[in-house]
């Protein structure tokens, strides 16, 4: 396993730097870019159809900048400078762990001083070269791709506060023991939880800027399943816990042309410390579970990557509104419905079966992928009658 990025560079190529990025924060990172260039791609195509209309805003310009937005962005280059300065001089404890220090107090006041007021001047510089006798209002035309990075802004910021939310529901007692750690921590983070929080909010702001939340929805399902896949490698190369049951079955004949770490494997080095020492390591990571377990994040990875390829191949076949994103729920809930099955998660005891959190969600959400389909398609049949 490798924690870090710079665990698999030094693998590599056998050096030993030190860079402050985990193996899992850069596939999340690569999947949001990723998941925006396929929304991108696809809110364009939608425009050129005609489904999506670019939309009319006036803009007032050439007004001075307020002392409310120098005020702001001096502290916005306080904080900056703050932490970016004491880098340099804390470099090891960044590194090792740059979540901790970005949440301590640890800074330079003077790199925030001057970084303060630096942005500070360069705000009210940048309002001055605009700035008119008389500010006036002017029309623009936003079309509704280039609201993709605002959009995958939103879908972020509240997709890891509803992951943590559902999260902290699952693992409550660990939330209980250390409310603020659990909370600030960089793990602990439920797929469906941010799922869901981030579509009722997207959906909000979707509303405000004009974009039928349908068309929407459409686009974004092939972007989320292509997101859920990269995340899952993430998942296997940090080795942050979310792998399967214990498997000691031996590897079925039908399946001995896969290496065994894809039927069992040990992660060793797993960024979690979970497991047994291993022998002769040195470092931060050096256990290994003690009984190999199914790699779900791969199996996940492989199925959602062909769910992927399914959903796009499908896109422009599929005339009724809202029919992709309905059909993206019931392939969603079927896939994780059974890798639950083999996947190491809490359970809540209802009616006397243990049942995941994610195994109820999923449900749910095959249930409203089949209405979904249905009230989508006799809502566009009535349309279509009328016409």
């Amino acid at each position: 396993m490798y924690p870090k990025l710079s665990d698999i560079i030094n693998d590599i190529f056998g050096t030993n730097i030190n860079l402050p990025i985990q193996s899992y924060g850069f596939f999340v990172a690569l999947a949001f870019i990723i998941a925006g260039t396929t929304l991108f791609l696809e809110l364009k195509r939608k425009e050129k159809e005609g489904l999506l209309k670019p939309q009319k805003k006036k803009i007032l310009k050439g007004k001075p900048a307020s002392t409310q937005e120098i005020v702001i962005s001096m502290i916005i280059g306080f904080i900056i400078g703050f932490k970016i300065v004491d880098i340099f001089f804390n470099y090891s404890f960044f590194a090792d762990n740059p979540q901790k220090f970005l949440f301590s107090f640890e800074g330079n006041l003077w790199g925030g001083l001057i970084f303060g007021i630096a942005s500070g001047y360069y705000t009210y510089r940048k309002k001055q070269k605009t700035k008119l006798d008389k500010p006036e209002w002017v029309e623009e035309t936003i079309h509704p791709y280039q609201l993709t990075g605002m959009i995958i802004l939103v879908a972020a910021i509240s997709g890891i506060i509803g992951a943590k939310i559902f999260h902290q529901l699952e693992n409550f007692d660990d939330f209980l023991s250390d409310p603020v750690g659990s909370i600030l921590s960089f793990s602990g983070l439920t797929f469906y939880g941010g799922l869901i929080v981030a579509t009722f909010v997207v959906i909000y702001y979707a509303k405000r800027n004009n974009i039928s939340w349908v068309y929407l929805a459409d686009a974004i399902a092939p972007a989320l399943m292509i997101a859920y896949a990269i995340g899952r490698i993430g998942c296997q190369v940090s080795g942050d816990g979310d792998w399967g049951i214990v498997n000691l079955a031996t590897k079925p004949e039908w399946l001995s042309f896969l290496p065994d770490c894809l039927w069992a494997y040990d992660y060793p080095h797993n960024i979690l410390n979970q497991g047994i020492p291993i022998e002769g390591c040195l470092g931060d990571h050096c256990f290994k579970l003690a009984q190999p377990v199914f790699p779900t994040p791969v199996y996940e990875t492989t199925i959602c990557l062909i769910l992927f390829l399914i959903l796009w191949f499908i896109r422009k076949k599929l005339k009724v509104p809202g029919m992709l994103f309905a059909i993206y729920l019931i392939l969603n809930g079927i896939e994780r419905f059974f890798i639950e099955k083999i996947r190491v998660n809490e359970t809540y005891n209802i009616f006397g079966k243990e049942i995941t959190q994610a195994e109820i969600i999923s449900v749910v959400f095959i249930i409203a992928g089949i209405l979904g389909i249905w009230y989508f398609r006799n809502k566009f049949l009535k349309s279509v009658n009328k016409l």
